[in-house]
């Protein structure tokens, strides 16, 4: 796979856009580590590996460890691991990022709502548009991740 163009490089100004949001919710009302884990669920239904690559490092150097990392895509299968807000964070990440096939259902959101208020339901869901966003741009061009350019 080869990396097609620098899009930051093209787009300046678009990307500092992206740049910005993504500055906002590192430090919003959502903990950083339930951010980062939502990114690379979002990041793993898109098949982006620059962003799966880039989030499994961010969320092992925040203390996740490797045997729940690896488990992030069958969480339901193992949900003792994960806490009652990441499944559903994660829940509400499939549900849009899967947009066409779910219509983020009426359950889906009353799910996600009986966990978090208002403002980090935004927040949340400003995060996996984000990475949405992200993925298609990493995807689209081809971005290398880090693992394998230190390859």
């Amino acid at each position: 796979m080869s990396h097609r163009i620098d899009h930051a490089k093209a787009a300046p100004d678009a990307f500092r856009a992206f740049v910005s949001v993504h500055s906002y919710l590192q430090d919003c009302s959502i903990p950083l580590v339930l951010i980062d884990l939502v990114y690379l669920r979002v990041s793993q239904i898109n098949g982006c590996a620059y962003c799966i690559d880039k989030h499994s490092a961010d969320l092992m150097k925040q203390g996740m460890s490797v045997s729940k990392l690896l488990l992030v895509p069958v969480w339901r299968e193992a949900e003792s691991l994960f806490d009652e807000r990441e499944r559903a964070a994660l829940a509400w990440a499939e549900s849009l990022t899967n947009l066409p096939q779910t219509g983020a259902p009426d359950a889906d959101y009353e799910a996600v709502a009986a966990v978090f208020n208002e403002r980090e339901l935004a927040d949340l869901s400003y995060a996996i548009a984000l990475m949405n966003g992200m993925n298609r741009l990493g995807v689209g061009f081809r971005k290398t991740p880090a693992a394998a350019q230190a390859a």
